[in-house]
């Protein structure tokens, strides 16, 4: 028996007082909900540091992302085009991909990443990232990251987007919430502690 199951056996033997789990499906029943969606997220990632902007028809997705890092200058993506609102446009303004470097070490110094997020959360600004390159490094170690979500992957709560989300080939998938932030010193408020220093939510 490992330490592990050593530990969770004693924690059973000494548990005096036991408690039924949670019935799921009512707690869903009571979840919170959005009447519009695309607003709300948009005001909770605000909230998180980062900020969500709408694309709208006619736009130029490399414009956009442009305006808003004008000063990036090593763009790592993964994505060769971005689909907004039924129209592809072929990504451009992306400098190299994550793949393209030899250790995840090399993507240090990376002004921008621009990668595919799958759900996002209105209650909390979420962005489910499922890896889909190699170096997941790059989700971390960019000094900036835009997130390019489709509008109709949208999700109210937590639990609906459990119910959406997968790890892919990889095995492995992140929620990010606005830039990376701690305030674990002091009570000082870092951002970029840990991950990204700005995160743009690009709604197509």
């Amino acid at each position: 028996m490992s330490s592990r199951e050593d530990i969770l056996q004693s924690i059973r033997r000494n548990t005096q007082i036991r408690y039924e789990k949670p019935d799921l499906a009512e707690l869903e029943k009571e979840a919170i909900t959005y009447p519009d969606k695309i607003g709300q997220f948009r005001e909770i990632m605000v909230q998180m540091g980062g900020r969500a902007i709408v694309a709208e028809a006619g736009d130029d997705v490399n414009e956009l992302i442009r305006k808003q890092y004008p000063e990036a200058r090593r763009i790592a993506s993964s994505l060769n085009t971005i689909t907004c609102l039924g129209k592809e446009q072929k990504l451009t303004c992306a400098t190299f991909h994550p793949d393209d470097v030899k250790k995840s070490g090399d993507l240090d110094g990376t002004d921008l990443a621009i990668v595919s997020g799958k759900v996002g959360v209105c209650e909390n600004g979420a962005v489910w990232v499922e890896q889909d390159i190699e170096q997941r490094a790059v989700y971390f170690i960019s000094e900036a990251l835009v997130l390019v979500l489709d509008r109709k992957n949208l999700v109210n709560n937590m639990h609906e987007a459990y119910k959406r989300i997968d790890t892919g080939s990889y095995g492995y998938g992140v929620f990010i919430s606005g830039p990376s932030k701690t305030a674990d010193i002091e009570q000082a408020l870092v951002m970029g502690a840990h991950g990204a220093r700005d995160v743009t939510v690009l709604l197509v």
